[in-house]
């Protein structure tokens, strides 16, 4: 076959491929870095034409095109798998939802439970040799939802890094209904913030906790950041890589020489993700780099996978628990912040893994609006917040005043070991509440 010539019968323009979209269709804009840039604009261009088209996304970096209009509520709705800041900023302007999931299930709703996706808008690298589009930093679900979808346009973006794939990791051109060629924008980046004093405090709680030859996963951060640069600096070997988000930290391990993935049984020396987003440091690393390899969220995510890797280590974040061990990483109340994601799976999986650890971590308080200092420890989650992990699945919990591991213990020792890691100043509240609640025992005060 001529991929060549087959690709340039399809090249067209954002605004002719943008017509593909008709009102009530399910447009899907795929995933973080992917999301389409040209073919957006060209959307929302046709806003007044158009009513009740629905449109998927998620992790999103940037404003869309389609939703920067004071009505565009009128004409589009947003759909977000995982809210980041700007999915946030779309919900709360009333055109939009969140769909709660666990990741590691995304490609499955695609192939069983959604209705096929009329139109697929997302941006690639250039075509290989061979005739296929790299799903680059985010393969994520997108082989999937392209399996069902009755059209797909690719926006060509030459800053997009191809990668290789584990598989269901890039798309043909065969398959592909239109090929735009965009203008070659920038990938958003995503920085760290600069740790904080609890953060190393946090960290180095952590590190010592990891053995030689361990397996990481790291999620979104300044803890689990922190923690990756302290591993960097440390004597830690033989490490590997399965991960849902892959972010500037592992490059950092690994050009330490830290990583080689020698103790894998599961992707020998390769470090595996579902998605990336962080800086062009990152960006460059994985750009055809052999040691980084892309893969589905089913399979990264997989708590059958995550539990044959030997030593898995798993560190997140998270937003507040209770004194029943319930954690919550997801919202503010019933104000969505970012979603379940992997954590809960990355949590089960490094418990059942051999030798594997979970580390749920978090500063003990936290500074509200108004100034006041306010604990993240609270007596029961906030009504309306998500219990992102059971108090069953939790192992390690970590704050700034130290470190506890709630498997086995019953509910007052679970109360009084999460005490002990709160902030002093919030402890003598959390023990009245503790005994309001049934779940202090006078012997906890020795």
């Amino acid at each position: 076959m001529d991929f060549q010539a087959l690709y340039q019968s399809k090249l067209t323009t954002a605004a002719e491929a943008a017509k593909l979209v008709k009102s009530g269709d399910w447009v899907d804009y795929t995933w973080c870095t992917n999301h389409p840039v040209e073919l957006d604009k060209a959307l929302a261009a046709r806003q007044n034409e158009l009513e009740d088209v629905k449109v998927r996304g998620g992790v999103t970096m940037w404003m869309p095109e389609i939703a920067k209009a004071d009505d565009a509520g009128e004409h589009f709705a947003w759909h977000s798998w995982h809210c980041s800041g700007i999915d946030r900023k779309i919900i709360a302007k009333g055109m939009g939802w969140f769909s709660p999931m666990r990741y590691s299930e995304l490609p499955r709703f695609y192939r069983e439970n959604l209705d096929p996706v009329d139109v697929v808008f997302t941006q690639v690298p250039p075509m290989d040799e061979h005739g296929n589009f790299s799903f680059s930093l985010a393969p994520s679900h997108l082989y999937d939802m392209c399996a069902r979808a009755k059209h797909i346009v690719v926006e060509v973006n030459k800053n997009l890094p191809p990668v290789y794939g584990l598989y269901k990791a890039e798309l043909n051109i065969a398959d592909v209904t239109y090929v735009v060629e965009g203008n070659n924008p920038s990938i958003p980046e995503l920085g760290s913030v600069p740790p904080t004093d609890v953060d190393r405090t946090v960290a180095n709680l952590i590190v010592p906790e990891i053995p030689n030859g361990a397996c990481l996963q790291l999620g979104i951060g300044g803890m689990p950041n922190t923690v990756g640069a302290l591993i960097a600096e440390s004597d830690l070997k033989d490490l590997g890589v399965h991960t849902e988000m892959y972010v500037d930290a592992f490059v950092d391990i690994a050009k330490a020489g830290k990583i080689n993935g020698k103790n894998k049984s599961l992707d020998y020396g390769r470090q595996v993700y579902a998605f990336a987003a962080g800086t062009k440091k990152m960006y460059d690393y994985v750009n055809m780099n052999p040691e980084v390899m892309g893969a589905p969220v089913d399979y990264t995510n997989d708590v059958r996978v995550i539990a044959q890797l030997d030593n898995f280590i798993s560190i997140n974040n998270i937003v507040d628990l209770d004194l029943f061990g319930q954690v919550n990483a997801e919202s503010a109340g019933i104000k969505q912040i970012s979603g379940t994601g992997g954590q809960l799976d990355f949590v089960m999986g490094a418990y059942l893994s051999k030798g594997g650890k979970s580390f749920i971590c978090l500063s003990s308080a936290m500074k509200g609006k108004d100034g006041q200092l306010k604990s993240r420890i609270v007596p029961t989650l906030t009504p309306g917040s998500i219990c992102t992990d059971p108090r069953s699945t939790v192992q390690y919990l970590v704050t700034e005043y130290g470190m506890i591991n709630l498997k086995g213990l019953n509910t007052w020792e679970r109360a009084d070991k999460i005490i002990s890691i709160a902030h002093p100043q919030f402890r003598e509240d959390l023990i009245k509440d503790a005994e309001k609640m049934g779940i202090w025992r006078r012997s906890n005060k020795r």
